[in-house]
């Protein structure tokens, strides 16, 4: 191939509003994404009538209660720090992401707070500095995990590392040796090996405090304190300084991988007596990993009842995960309470959300185009063979073949996770797509988790409120920038040269042409 220089131009900004239209839709459905009448149970109900009532409960996706209508999160707007709530489309029913989408049109949003359903104002906000970490923790994306629930598009809380939520002051959490059960709705296929992706009840000092101060759920492949068969992920609780998959510590073979695109996730603790449940949130019932006895050193618990989402007791926020739902209750619930539980969150019908039009089918060709005002005539380029920079290039059909095809894309299953891509070129050398340092590299897989993390991009509607965006699947705050035609991975804001806020959201966002080569 002939070596050629990287063209490059003179930028000119232009400022674009767009906006989304707001969804107009009531009621809960049933399965499917058929439409039905609202329910009159929903999991917090369930457990009420049990006798083992929700102290707190948190979605972004849904109403816990048949009865509820209040806030379920609320978004914050880089562009002018303004926030707003999101609430439920009608009284017990699925989250109106169009408030969302509109609000956030044109720049980006956070998760700044999940709020408590259950009454009790156990709200879940940034989680502060502790013992592991120091803080506080980087907010979600509002954007990064769209969903469907009951064939209504929602969004979940996608927890990449460094990022948590905390609530140190809550109200009726079990505390000391008391029982209560957990449950949460987790995305099967978003975990790593960090510590630790947990949710549910731990210390309110932000430290470790020894054995037995904390029971969370935690979800995750981490081998260091505990885990199941196979490869994982696996369903453990955090009891603090130690994950535990059964009665022993380290290997259980009775808590198997538990892998579901949704998966529902289940700890019940009480007096010397435990157990782990996990399912399928799309259908079928819970199987018990366990039920018995508490490992040695715990049987005596001293839970102190903070709330964590995405990190561990003392600040340990180097996991990866996505959450829908869960709640903490008091009480030790049954476990036909539990399958009643189960039974709710299958009437869901969580689903994949697919974007308009996707056009990244696994070995599909494409050429990605800039829609920056002084850009549209540049695409995503590889600077190959003279070095392995990506950036924008100007592209046209009288172009010479090897930046064609170096402006051209063949789409991989993510390296790192299926349900988003990865961009292998399309000029013979096999290499991918990744950033390093955040700027963007034209470079050999080596087979290496931190690779596959960095080749992996999450297409999403574009940051301008078209076209697509490409979210970083481990830094995912960032999007895929071009800036001075140079490739970078940028946030809206930050304390990079790349990750100014002039013209990120049309610099973030890229049109899809045929394929140029």
């Amino acid at each position: 191939m002939t070596v050629r220089p990287r063209l490059r131009h003179t930028r000119r900004a232009l400022l674009a509003l767009a906006a989304a239209t707001t969804l107009a839709a009531a009621g809960l459905l049933a399965g499917g994404g058929t439409p039905s009448r609202a329910a009159t149970q929903e999991p917090c109900d369930i457990y009420a009538s049990a006798g083992t009532p929700c102290v707190a409960a948190h979605s972004t996706t849904r109403a816990l209660y048949a009865a509820y209508n209040g806030a379920l999160y609320q978004v914050k707007r880089a562009s002018d720090s303004a926030t707003t709530n999101i609430f439920p489309l009608a009284t017990g029913g699925y989250a109106n992401a169009a408030t969302q989408d509109s609000f956030c049109a044109n720049t980006y949003c956070s998760i700044t707070e999940i709020y408590d359903q259950s009454g009790n104002g156990n709200n879940l906000t940034d989680a502060p500095a502790g013992g592991a970490a120091s803080g506080p923790d980087i907010l979600a994306n509002a954007a990064a995990a769209p969903t469907t629930a009951g064939g209504h598009k929602v969004y979940g809380v996608f927890i990449s590392p460094g990022m948590g939520y905390r609530d140190d002051s809550t109200k009726n959490i079990a505390t000391g040796n008391a029982s209560e059960g957990e449950y949460a709705v987790f995305d099967g296929s978003h975990y790593n090996n960090g510590c630790c992706f947990d949710y549910g009840n731990a210390e309110t000092n932000n430290d470790d405090d020894g054995n037995g101060t904390m029971e969370a759920i935690n979800f995750g492949n981490e081998t260091t304190w505990g885990y199941g068969t196979g490869s994982g992920p696996w369903i453990m609780a955090d009891l603090e300084n130690g994950l535990f998959s059964g009665v022993n510590a380290g290997y259980n073979s009775n808590d198997p991988t538990t892998n579901y695109r949704f998966t529902t996730a289940m700890i019940t603790g009480g007096a010397n007596v435990w157990a782990i449940y996990g399912g399928n949130a799309q259908s079928g019932s819970l199987a018990t990993d366990y039920s018995g006895a508490r490992p040695s050193g715990y049987t005596t618990m001293k839970k102190q009842g903070a709330i964590i989402l995405g990190i561990g007791g003392d600040n340990s926020d180097s996991s990866a995960g996505t959450f829908y739902e869960g709640v903490l209750t008091t009480g030790y619930p049954s476990s036909s309470t539990e399958a009643a539980v189960q039974s709710n969150i299958v009437s869901v019908g969580y689903a994949n959300y697919s974007l308009s039009g996707n056009p990244f089918t696994s070995g599909a060709k494409v050429s990605l185009k800039a829609t920056t005002p002084c850009c549209t005539s540049d695409y995503l380029t590889a600077d190959y063979p003279s070095g392995d920079e990506v950036g924008a290039d100007a592209v046209t059909s009288s172009s010479s073949t090897t930046l064609k095809e170096d402006a051209t894309w063949i789409v991989r299953p993510g390296l790192a996770n299926s349900n988003c891509i990865s961009f292998e070129t399309n000029n013979g050398s096999g290499d991918y797509i990744r950033h390093s340092g955040f700027q963007l590299h034209l470079q050999a897989n080596d087979g290496s988790t931190l690779f596959a993390n960095d080749a992996t991009f999450c297409p999403r509607t574009g940051n301008s409120g078209s076209n697509y965006s490409f979210m970083s699947y481990n830094y995912s705050y960032k999007y895929v920038r071009h800036y001075n035609y140079i490739g970078y991975v940028a946030s809206d804001g930050g304390s990079n040269t790349w990750d100014a806020s002039s013209l990120w959201y049309e610099d973030t966002t890229w049109a899809t042409a045929t394929a140029l080569s």
